[in-house]
């Protein structure tokens, strides 16, 4: 019963495969009675080959800028967050109005499923005035599962046309960052002058809005948040026996308050201030009148000792490498990011610079420098060592580098497969490209080992890189097609993160499907056009892979 039962399922498998079997070896039988005849025209024909090789190299590299390049391409993660900034000094109350404006926007949007929204951060003394305060809100938003970049970029270009319309609202989006990465786009202005700085930046700011290719600009010399100074007389205080320093200590004890105890509430502690001035209905005048020695026969009110004032002051002072400096970030709205940093040079070269005042780029545009020239190289260091090795087993220098031309062949198939797909060339192209270059060098490796071990039996040299090629045509082409269909799903985009892994299965498949039309055509040429090793002749000539005959005794 059990022999009947495999036997069964045994018949079933074979018809079941049995047709792709056969289409299979059809089509490699039809190649393999193309391959020979094509094969020979090309050895009868190397200038022609040679210098259309080269020529396709040369279009290729003249296609290389028009690519397009980013530091990492950006996944769809169907959420997004919208950053409101009000007028520094704006009331909590203002600004949750316009966070609930701008949130009813949002819900109006038949893509999104849910978004929570968080108006103002941290307290009058420890906010950043820039990031952050009563003045600023956030909204987090989440579209419906499954929803594409194509999606959140629709909802995001909505948005803005009903941003626009509230007043005194500047707003900025951004996605949840998987990766520690800089803004895309930045311009560092570095200088001592703050004034000259808050100009400048100014000046790079309107150059960027002048341009649909960025958005979300922002500048970290915005103007500040109306502050009270007080400037002590130390002259006049010292004359009625007070501390300048003591004073600054009152002073701040009672408008922030000191921590008389704390409240306990279950499992919370809740600080107790007490304070003299009331932060939330307090003036100017108030604060003048306020006593700063009390207890004293002879009270002094703080307006006798330091002149109280109501200023605008910095947002605040930022500093890179010790430097004030100003920085002025956006995001891109369209274009990839190569093309506007050099738009973005090209303004930042037009800006008129006050003397100390120097304007450079940073952000993304320099991660994205230093990534790339390290994978450069690695690139070149692959090439390298994989040379080093082939040179040690062939025990030949010219052999190698015959081998070694698929690399570029194959750099033409990545280059124009990137171009077709609309893909840019980013770190997971370039990791493709590494793993290209160790790739494609088996297929020469196995096609020269054959026609070397055919010389070596006695065939001459073209008879033997013909026989070579036709002898090694199907295991290099079965290889090619496994490796091809077996990136071809993460070429497509299938699953979550596709965004990240597409750029590199579409750079191994383009590469490995020309550099193999190139590898059985191009580098039998090559080979012949350089090669010059002699080759002791043999009795008997054989088959590569044959037996050795038995010896008779």
């Amino acid at each position: 019963m059990r022999r009947r039962a495999t036997a069964a399922l045994s018949s079933f498998l074979r018809r079941l495969f049995s047709w792709p079997v056969r289409l299979t070896q059809a089509g490699l039988r039809a190649v393999e009675r193309a391959y020979r005849p094509a094969l020979e025209g090309c050895l009868a024909h190397r200038g022609r080959v040679v210098a259309v090789a080269v020529a396709a190299l040369l279009a290729t590299a003249a296609l290389i800028p028009r690519l397009g390049s980013e530091l990492i391409p950006q996944l769809s993660q169907g959420e997004f967050i919208l950053d409101l900034r009000m007028t520094p000094g704006t009331p909590l109350e203002e600004t949750d109005k316009a966070v609930a404006a701008a949130q009813l926007m949002i819900t109006g949007q038949p893509e999104v499923t849910q978004s929570y929204s968080v108006t103002g951060t941290g307290n009058r003394l420890d906010a950043n005035p820039t990031d952050a305060g009563e003045n600023t809100g956030r909204i987090s938003v989440m579209l419906e599962p499954g929803s594409k970049r194509t999606d959140e970029d629709r909802v995001i270009d909505r948005l803005r046309s009903g941003l626009d319309q509230l007043a005194g609202v500047q707003y900025q989006f951004s996605r949840p960052a998987l990766f520690s990465f800089s803004t895309p786009l930045e311009v560092e202005v570095a200088g001592y002058d703050l004034d000259r700085l808050r100009e400048t930046a100014a000046q790079v700011r309107r150059s960027m809005e002048q341009s649909a290719r960025f958005s979300d600009i922002k500048s970290t010399v915005e103007e500040g948040t109306p502050e009270i100074q007080i400037l002590f007389d130390q002259e006049r205080a010292t004359g009625l026996g007070l501390e300048v320093r003591d004073l600054a200590d009152r002073v701040v004890s009672s408008v922030r308050g000191d921590v008389a105890t704390r409240y306990k509430l279950r499992d919370r502690k809740i600080d107790v201030l007490v304070r003299s001035v009331d932060t939330r209905a307090s003036s100017v005048e108030e604060l003048r009148n306020l006593i700063v020695n009390p207890g004293s026969p002879y009270p002094v009110p703080l307006s006798a000792i330091a002149n109280v004032q109501l200023e605008i002051g910095p947002s605040e002072v930022r500093r890179i490498g010790q430097e004030r400096v100003a920085v002025v970030s956006a995001n891109l709205a369209s274009g990839d990011l190569g093309t506007a940093i050099a738009a973005l040079q090209q303004m930042v070269d037009e800006v008129s610079l006050p003397v100390g005042t120097v304007a450079m780029l940073s952000g993304q545009s320099e991660e994205m420098s230093d990534s790339f020239r390290s994978l450069q190289f690695v690139l070149l260091l692959a090439v390298f060592l994989v040379y080093i090795v082939m040179a040690s087993q062939f025990e030949s220098l010219m052999h190698p580098f015959v081998i070694l031309l698929t690399v570029p062949l194959a750099v033409i198939g990545a280059v124009w497969a990137l171009w077709l797909t609309g893909t840019t060339v980013n770190v997971v192209a370039y990791i493709g490209l590494i793993m290209l270059a160790g790739i494609v060098v088996n297929q020469s490796i196995v096609l020269i080992d054959a026609v070397n071990r055919l010389r070596e039996s006695g065939m001459p040299k073209n008879e033997a890189i013909a026989r070579g090629g036709q002898l090694r045509l199907r295991p290099i082409v079965i290889t090619t097609l496994t490796t091809i269909l077996g990136l071809l799903p993460m070429a497509i985009g299938l699953g979550e993160g596709a965004e990240v892994r597409a750029p590199m299965a579409i750079t191994v498949i383009g590469g490995v499907s020309l550099a193999t039309l190139l590898t059985l055509l191009v580098i039998p040429v090559v080979y012949s056009v350089l090669d010059r090793k002699a080759f002791a002749p043999v009795a008997a000539p054989t088959e590569v892979g044959a037996a050795p005959e038995p010896a008779r005794g």
